[in-house]
């Protein structure tokens, strides 16, 4: 199956790739990880539990369970501890996302209710923070240090890169090169860990582990950066959010970052005006689309996150040919051309 469409929003194939496809062989698998979020999420605490069954009950994509599986499956692995790891991976991801709902307080999420919305800031932190004990905890009861290692070194690199953001939020003066590192830390590291650590499982040797660690920070960067774009020209019935949300939240991302080096003194000069304000109102966010719109920032934009998405795809052809790595092939252009 080939796509072909440019940049998410504009020309979307019909034919986009859907996860259930993605997912097809590994489906059993997936069910088994739901399992131990299911148990893992549980509390004697009735609240951990309510918010846990919250945050759990509602599936999210599971990609970075997913790529787990699969990559643990490009070397036959036979046992079942890629369902444990997978699912911490999804902890930890999950944890994430409710500190980073809370920093930029993101009211909806996968469209429900943050966690801070519904149950209040102080909450939220106790439980992000729970959720990554937790999960740094299970693992070390599991007895594998060197898996241990990356996820400790994967979750503290993600907290930076949601610091990173933070301290540049609202900044006209951050470059893209900063941008990436950022992104890099704080979305594309746990990709990569969640590949390699399926690699580790599958007892593949130290280059095909490297290799599995690279497509899956390559796969993570233009996940990102697709993710990026559609905060300017995703559809928000699809999305679950306004256009233009994190953009409101204060975060700078690639597509604006593009247009305030392209696009003159004058043009530059006015959007830092305008996000020197503590609340974009729609005016504000319309002429900021407007000037981004009119510059090719969205087409240098998916441009970054095509080469990114090119490079995951020349690394995992190397493995040898199997329904498993057809799948994570196809991975990098669903993370491309996806609308949410």
């Amino acid at each position: 199956m080939r796509l072909s469409p440019p940049y998410p929003g504009k020309y979307q194939s019909e034919r986009s790739l859907k996860l259930d496809l993605l997912y097809k062989n590994i489906q059993k698998d997936l069910d088994k990880v739901e399992e131990k979020l299911r148990l893992f999420s549980y509390s004697s605490n009735a609240l951990i539990s309510e918010i846990g069954t919250y945050l759990f009950h509602k599936a999210g994509k599971r990609i970075r369970p997913a790529l787990l599986v699969l990559s643990s499956k490009l070397f036959g692995y036979k046992g079942e501890k890629h369902h444990f790891w997978a699912a911490l991976v999804e902890i930890i991801h999950t944890a994430s996302l409710i500190h980073d709902d809370l920093i930029d307080n993101s009211k909806t999420r996968r469209g429900r209710q943050s966690v801070h919305t519904k149950w209040g800031p102080n909450i939220t932190v106790l439980l992000g923070d729970y959720l990554y004990i937790k999960s740094i905890g299970l693992s070390l009861h599991n007895g594998h240090r060197k898996i241990n290692r990356i996820l400790a070194d994967t979750s503290a690199n993600m907290i930076e890169g949601e610091l990173a953001e933070y301290y540049m939020s609202g900044n006209p003066d951050l470059n893209e090169e900063d941008y990436l590192e950022i992104i890099h830390k704080k979305t594309a590291s746990l990709f990569s860990a969640s590949c390699q650590i399926g690699g580790i499982l599958g007892k593949a040797s130290a280059e095909e582990e490297k290799h599995l660690a690279d497509y899956g920070a390559n796969l993570g960067m233009s996940f990102q950066i697709t993710d990026d774009l559609l905060d300017f020209n995703g559809d928000e019935k699809i999305l679950g959010k306004p256009i233009l949300s994190d953009l409101s939240e204060g975060r700078i991302t690639l597509p604006l970052i593009y247009t305030l080096n392209n696009d003159g003194k004058a043009q530059r000069a006015q959007i830092a005006k305008l996000l020197k304000k503590k609340t974009l109102e729609k005016n504000s966010r319309d002429e900021i689309l407007q000037i981004v719109k009119a510059n090719g920032a969205l087409d240098y934009t998916y441009g970054k996150a095509k080469e990114f998405s090119r490079r995951s795809k020349e690394i995992i052809s190397q493995f040898p040919r199997s329904c498993h790595r057809e799948t994570l092939s196809l991975f990098a252009e669903f993370v491309l051309n996806r609308k949410n």
